[in-house]
Order: structure tokens, then C-alpha cells, then sequence
């Protein structure tokens, strides 16, 4: 089996750096002897595809259900779509880093097998042949899974995750594990061990984070669909920043076992997708309950989404109430960002929707609760990660020195920082006046929001401050970050579904998405979907919306 990483384990660094961190005794314990070699994927491999070798779907609106048609009616195999995605993968990571493993050989021999089963007349369902990424916190048993940090270098799990192991029971093929902000801390997806990402719609800026390489591999083309992670916006702000759409789900609709835990009564597994019903198919195949270790409260079927038909042709959405959050409106909002919301809006009403502004008392009051609180978890969960139980280790060190060496060396400054600032909150004569406070506000603010949605059947915000912000910027200034997820973690204090679609993006010589945020009902997710989608093709019209960035366009800026 031929393991590809954009990080070469073999020689403990980066491509194009001198740096040589410690090798991983973690790495080697879970894959054997010595580490498993890595490299970049060589253009050999893929000499003779070309990307016209299959159709570009991801340019379609509903992008699975066309490749899906292709593949059952044989006008392409899914061994030449997984091999055009790979090919795709490899011109353009280059520059993006979005990727941080690729297994091909797997990739494309399980893309065979779904060949040879449709062939037979055996059909898995519609992911079948539909290549996907997933994030690099999200356990798979035969690739790399380090959550962006050295602490984890080289490490391979034993198991797949229950999402993972949906979607392969699908017959969806994984393509690889996308890089992300390191352990899910941060907003940009600047602090991977494994270098930045970069935005594909402009390589200055940033995807967004934590989830910013599972969604600038969606909008560059690179998979169809993508799995993420939100423990307080970490799909839902890349998606907005790269043109995709992206779901936050209930909290307990979708499995998060064999997730890495950040803050576990936060942490939920999303989707990236390119249009709302490929998040919608997604979300079916990943919410349904199987196994003894699911703990998922819900059975969602795709039908439910395909079946709600609008209630008028010209007014579809008639009869739904939006209530406006007053509060996320006022100040700090980049004026681009208001103009496409206010946008947005307009277009709802347009459509017949009855569209209210309302007040929520408590919403600037979640930020500073949700860092304390989500804090305060990663303070505890990351304890496990100390040379000893689990994660990488220094050699000759003192069992005295051992783990705070071992962490000193191997996590980054935001993971550190995040794990003073926690420990801190928890110590004691401080966790009465902040931890429990925060606490309280945190049940303040689920129940205001839940008693709104008894009378509207969607909550509208922006999704982020600004447009997608430069790269370094954030970076030297964390609390300018930390203010940039006000318009996002109320939902997972609430643990309620939220869903981005695009809205109208802003013009900077180049295209700069925008997106659009809809807070749902508990478990409301088929009707966040079916509005979501009904909003989705009138504003691809309205604001004349163009396909993601071209393959072409990114390559022009590869060394």
C-alpha cells in the first residue's frame, strides 16, 4: 500500500524546510517497526489522466446526483473519477495545502470494487464511487489521523470512526485527511503542525478554521464533499470563507465517536459540501442509527428532504417565519459582510417569507462563556497527550521532566495557550467565578434561543465578522480571533443546527465569498435543508453566484 503525505515522515519534515522536529516514538509504535515512509504524490502517478478524463461535476448544483447518474449509467467508472480527483489533488496542494495524507493505491482499489459491484448490479446506495475527504481529527484506521499537531505525528488508529465507517459501508471512497487548525484551536487554520492553508478563491487569505482544509478542498474541486468538525464555528466560518455550504448538526444527530475530542459537549461532526443537497444526502447516509456504539437520538431519511415540495411556485416560502438577530448586527460587522446579509434578507422576502427582527438579550454574552467552557474541556481532554499514555515523547528524559518537556516540545503556541487559559478557569478558588458562571450563562442562552424558535422556524446572522482575513493576521492577535466566532457559538452552547449557504459575495478584484447563517430547531435539520436549498437557487440567479475557483487559476501559482 503506497501511503502519500504532504508531510515526509521519512525524513521528519516539512517539503521545502530545514526544520527537523523529534521523530515520533508514537508514530512507530502504532505502525510497526520503523515509521511508515511518506511522500509527495509524484506527477508520474498520474501522467496519463487528464482532467477531462470524466465530467466536471463540481461545477453542478447538485454535484452527487449527477456523478451518481454517470456511474450507474457507465458514461464513467469510478476507478477515472477517483483517479481525476487525485490528479486534481496533486496539481493544486501544492499551493493550497489541504491535504496532509492521500492514500491512492486504497483509493483507487476501492473505487474498483464499487466498479465491479455495479457491474454485478450490486448498488450501495448514492455515494457509491463518490470521492470524499475527511478531516485529520477524525479517526481512520488506515491513514494518518494527528489532529494538525506533532504530538500525534504518525499516528495510525485501529479504527475508523462511526462516520467513517458509514460512509465506506456506503461504498464512498476516502480520499484523504484534509489539515486543520492544530487539535480544532483556531479560526484559520494557521496553526497545524503541517503549515497554513490557503483560501483557493484567494491565496492570501485564509480558508477559515478549524475545518479550513476539509472546505477549501470542497471548493477547489478536490473531493466532492468533505467531513469537518464544529466544537464553536469550525465548519460553518471555512464554509463561509470558501464558498461552500456547511452543516453543524444537532448536538447527537450525527455519531462522534472516534472524533478527537477538543470540547466534548461542543464537538460535532459536519459536512462540507458544494450545494445544499449533496449536504442533504450526506447528512442522511451519517445520521442514521447503526451499531452499539451509537448513541445518535434520531433516524433521518433523504426522501423526507426530496419530498417537501414547495408551497407555492413563485412564493415557496410562504407561511415560514426568520426572526433577524438584532444583536449580531450591531458594531464590528465589515460593512461587505452587512450589505450581503441585508441582501440575503431581501431575497427571503422576496420568496414569502415573513421576516422579523428580534432581540436576544443574551447573544454577546456566549462568546466569553463558551471560551471559558470550551476551554476548560480542552484543558482536561488534552491531559491525556503527555509522553506516557498517549502521544509523542522526548527519550531520555526524567519521569520528573517528562511531560511537561513532551508537551512544551511538541504542542503549538494556540494549543498551550488554550490549555493555560482552561486549566486556569478550572484551578481552584477560580472555577466558582468563572467555570459555573459561565455555566449558568450557558443555559440562559440555549433557552433564549429555543424559546424564539417556538415561534420562527429559522434564527438569520451573519456567519463571520469580516470576509476572509489575510494570512499572519490573526495570528498576532488572538483575541481579535477569539471575537471572530461571536456570530457561531451560541449555537453549540445550544447545541441546536445551523447551516451556511452563500450568500452575495463581495468584489476585491477577485470574487470573496460570503456566507449565510440559518440556526434551526433541534433536530429540524430535513427543514434547515429544505429552505436552505429553496434560498440556495434563487441566489445563485439573484446574485449572479459563479462556480468555485478553477483548477487552472490555482496552478498558475504553483512554484
Amino acid at each position: 500500500m503506497s501511503l502519500i503525505s504532504c508531510f515526509d515522515y521519512s525524513k521528519g519534515r516539512m517539503p521545502g524546510t530545514t526544520e527537523l522536529p523529534q521523530r515520533a516514538r508514537w508514530g512507530a509504535r502504532n505502525a510497526g517497526s520503523t515509521l511508515r515512509k511518506f511522500s509527495l504524490v509524484p506527477a508520474r502517478r498520474f501522467s496519463a489522466l487528464t482532467l477531462g478524463a470524466v465530467k466536471d461535476t463540481a461545477n453542478d448544483v447538485h454535484g452527487i446526483q449527477n456523478i451518481a447518474k454517470q456511474l450507474r449509467d457507465r458514461e464513467i467508472s469510478a476507478v477515472d473519477l477517483t483517479a481525476s480527483y487525485l490528479r486534481r489533488i496533486q496539481q493544486t496542494n501544492g499551493t493550497l495545502n489541504s491535504f496532509v495524507a492521500l492514500d491512492t493505491d486504497l483509493a483507487l482499489a476501492q473505487a474498483k470494487m464499487i466498479d465491479d459491484e455495479l457491474s454485478r448490479g450490486i448498488d450501495r446506495g448514492i455515494l457509491a464511487g463518490i470521492p470524499i475527504a475527511v478531516k485529520d481529527n477524525i479517526c481512520t484506521k488506515d491513514l494518518p489521523t494527528t489532529a494538525g499537531s506533532n504530538a500525534l505525528a504518525g499516528y495510525i488508529p485501529p479504527y475508523d470512526a462511526t462516520v467513517v465507517r458509514r460512509l465506506r459501508h456506503a461504498g464512498a471512497i476516502i480520499v484523504g485527511k484534509t489539515n486543520m487548525d492544530e487539535f480544532g484551536m483556531g479560526s484559520t487554520s494557521e496553526s497545524s503542525y503541517f503549515n497554513a492553508t490557503r483560501n483557493p478563491w484567494d491565496q492570501a487569505c485564509v480558508p477559515g478554521g478549524s475545518s479550513g482544509g476539509s472546505a477549501a478542498a470542497v471548493a477547489s474541486k478536490q473531493c466532492v464533499a468533505a467531513l469537518g468538525s464544529d466544537t464553536g464555528g469550525s465548519v460553518r466560518q471555512p464554509a463561509s470563507h470558501c464558498g461552500v455550504v456547511g452543516l453543524k448538526p444537532t448536538y447527537g444527530a450525527i455519531s462522534r465517536n472516534g472524533l478527537m475530542a477538543y470540547a466534548s459537549s461542543f464537538d460535532c461532526v459536519g459536512t462540507l459540501t458544494s450545494c445544499v443537497e449533496d449536504c442533504a444526502i450526506m447528512f442522511n447516509t451519517l445520521s442514521r442509527h447503526r451499531g452499539h456504539d451509537d448513541l445518535t437520538r434520531i433516524n433521518t431519511n433523504v426522501a423526507d428532504f426530496f419530498n417537501l415540495e414547495p408551497i407555492s411556485n413563485d412564493r415557496p416560502l410562504c407561511g415560514y417565519r426568520f426572526g433577524i438577530v438584532r444583536q449580531a448586527l450591531e458594531g464590528g460587522i465589515a460593512e461587505e459582510v452587512l450589505n450581503s446579509f441585508l441582501d440575503s434578507i431581501d431575497l427571503l422576502r422576496d420568496l414569502g417569507a415573513e421576516v422579523d427582527t428580534i432581540s436576544c438579550d443574551t447573544f454577546m454574552d456566549g462568546l466569553p462563556a463558551y471560551y471559558i467552557l470550551a476551554l476548560s474541556e480542552a484543558s482536561s481532554n488534552l491531559a491525556r497527550y503527555d509522553g506516557i499514555r498517549e502521544g509523542s515523547s522526548l527519550q531520555s528524559q526524567s519521569r520528573t521532566t517528562l511531560c511537561s518537556s513532551t508537551r512544551s516540545k511538541h504542542l503549538g503556541s494556540e494549543v498551550k495557550r488554550r490549555i493555560l487559559m482552561g486549566t486556569y478557569t478550572l484551578s481552584a478558588g477560580y472555577a466558582d467565578a468563572y467555570y459555573e458562571r459561565a455555566n449558568k450563562v450557558r443555559e440562559t442562552v440555549a433557552n433564549e434561543l429555543q424559546s424564539k424558535l417556538r415561534t420562527y422556524n429559522a434564527l438569520l446572522t451573519p456567519v463571520a465578522t469580516t470576509v476572509a482575513p489575510k494570512l499572519n493576521v490573526s495570528l498576532k492577535n488572538p483575541l481579535e480571533m477569539y471575537t471572530g466566532d461571536a456570530m457561531t457559538v451560541n449555537v453549540n452552547l445550544s447545541g441546536l443546527p445551523a447551516l451556511v449557504v452563500r450568500g452575495k459575495p463581495a468584489v476585491r478584484g477577485t470574487t470573496v465569498p460570503i456566507g449565510f447563517q440559518l440556526i434551526g430547531r433541534a433536530f429540524g435539520e430535513i427543514e434547515l435543508l429544505k429552505v436552505g436549498s429553496i434560498f440556495e437557487k434563487a441566489a445563485y440567479e439573484r446574485f449572479n453566484i459563479q462556480p468555485f475557483t478553477s483548477v487552472e487559476n490555482i496552478t498558475k501559482l504553483i512554484p
